[in-house]
């Protein structure tokens, strides 16, 4: 199996198929499996490099780290087959069977896991559910014809291509909509569980965006389809973010298992209140001047609209989630660092910060890094071996980039890493930040953070336990992109 080796002075990258590193120039001299054969015919094992740890891709490549005699750091990157996951659950249709769809489609349309995460009826399910809603699409275009044909656009008797035709353009800008609803399920689906408060806002104020467009109509009549239909994909991706994040607000309101229930009397708010709403804008279009007056018809519902976004702010603000992720996870984190507590579900709920994105938080945490973009300088071999001795026991290995002027830890998980890891991870990170000196040592400012972390973290989640948080379900998910495979423990 051909493969590539390079030296590892410095953090430098191949230039195989593998996520999206920083690519810069290197020297790098590639060998087949019979040369190195050959090699060890002749030389024998003395001076041999001996892997370390193999960093696994999701696409499938390996990189596999060497220390030989002299300390210097080798990498080989190869192809390898991914490996099976051991930890499903038994299904009727596994990923054996569906071996001869491609990666990136199963990734699109299942589940994170699948099939291990979801029940076994899930699939078989969903192939008849599939041309189920077909068949009822099928049936809405027939009808959509039918209305128009009622209201005056052709007749039985007379045009029915007209009909058929305005019908087509109608169904066609709902198609065109539908596109958002099945790139934001096929891309983001796996984000809904983290942060439904921030996605359902998110939501707001993409639809806010797609309104907007229906606005402009009147302006340009003769661009109706057109508008329409990029005012439908933005509503569209709008509802994308609106109904994952409110089914899980939902199952949050169910603590007993009522979900149905509490589904259902949600439609009965919804109804009243839509109802409320279409009296309330009936009369605002019966009010003299507002029909006539454009400009007063779009101050109109701006104002409304703003109002809107306001009123959902802050009902999502009074939700009092007891599941931990990354924003309470920091906020739980940075207060028993500071001060050896943690604060309670409806202080920290209140707390957190609904609009940020998580990129923007301070301090500033990587996850998923690549090994070789963690170590640098002349000693990369020892810091390797120092590293993987001092996270021996752990399911990550932190460090801080000191290419930054500012504060950033990067960290990179092990094969086998849970929630749990990252939590653990935020932790000693939280804690270097608080106790960084740049002047020090930076291998013992980490040996004294995971000593610390070790010390105080049994605590921390006692604590968590004590005043009702959910240590149970932690949605802090770890990167499957890249995962570290130690085959030489230090």
């Amino acid at each position: 199996m051909p493969c590539c080796a390079q030296q590892l002075p410095l953090p430098i990258y191949s230039s195989t198929n593998i996520p999206n590193f920083r690519a810069c120039h290197s020297r790098i001299t590639c060998s087949s499996s019979s040369s190195s054969s050959q090699s060890d015919d002749n030389g024998g094992n003395r001076g041999q490099p001996h892997v370390i740890l193999v960093e696994r891709y999701g696409n499938g490549t390996a990189k596999r780290y060497l220390v030989d005699d002299e300390l210097q750091v080798q990498t080989f990157v190869e192809e390898l087959s991914p490996k099976p996951d051991t930890t499903s659950h038994s299904s009727h249709f596994s990923n054996t069977q569906l071996s001869w769809l491609p990666d990136i489609v199963k990734d699109f349309i299942f589940p994170a896991g699948f099939p291990g995460s979801v029940s076994d009826d899930y699939l078989l399910y969903m192939l008849l559910q599939f041309p189920t809603n077909v068949t009822a699409w099928i049936c809405q275009t027939l009808v959509t014809s039918s209305l128009l044909k009622a209201v005056g656009v052709g007749s039985f008797s007379g045009s029915t291509a007209a009909a058929s035709a305005a019908a087509i353009r109608w169904v066609s800008k709902d198609g065109i909509g539908a596109v958002g609803r099945f790139f934001i399920g096929g891309r983001f689906g796996n984000l809904f569980d983290d942060d439904p408060k921030q996605w359902r806002l998110y939501a707001d104020f993409i639809g806010s965006a797609g309104s907007i467009f229906d606005l402009t109509t009147p302006l340009y009549p003769a661009y109706f389809l057109p508008l329409a239909s990029l005012g439908n994909l933005t509503k569209a991706v709008a509802r994308g973010l609106k109904d994952p994040s409110f089914r899980v607000i939902q199952s949050h309101f169910a603590i007993s298992g009522n979900l149905g229930d509490i589904a259902a009397k949600e439609e009965v708010w919804e109804v009243t209140a839509q109802l409320l709403g279409l009296g309330l804008g009936i009369l605002f279009l019966d009010t003299p001047g507002l029909v006539k007056s454009y400009s007063t018809l779009v101050t109109t519902w701006m104002v409304m609209r703003l109002l809107h976004l306001w009123l959902r702010y802050q009902s999502l603000s009074v939700l009092q989630f007891n599941s931990i992720n990354l924003k309470r996870a920091c906020i739980l984190v940075k207060s028993h660092v500071l001060y050896s507590m943690v604060p309670g579900i409806s202080s920290c709920n209140k707390e957190e910060n609904i609009l940020l994105w998580p990129r923007f938080m301070t301090p500033r945490i990587t996850f998923g890094v690549p090994l070789e973009e963690m170590i640098f300088g002349e000693k990369a071999a020892p810091t390797v071996k120092a590293l993987l001795k001092l996270y021996a026991k752990e399911k990550y290995i932190l460090v801080v980039n000191r290419q930054r002027s500012d504060f950033e830890v990067f960290v990179s998980f092990k094969v086998g890493a849970t929630s749990m890891s990252v939590l653990r991870s935020l932790w000693q990170a939280y804690w270097l930040h608080e106790n960084w000196n740049t002047s020090s040592v930076a291998l013992e400012q980490l040996a004294q953070s995971h000593l610390e972390m070790e010390d105080r973290f049994e605590d921390f989640i006692q604590q968590l336990n004590g005043i009702g948080w959910d240590t149970l379900q932690i949605n802090l998910k770890v990167p499957r992109e890249i995962s570290l495979d130690e085959l030489n423990p230090i």
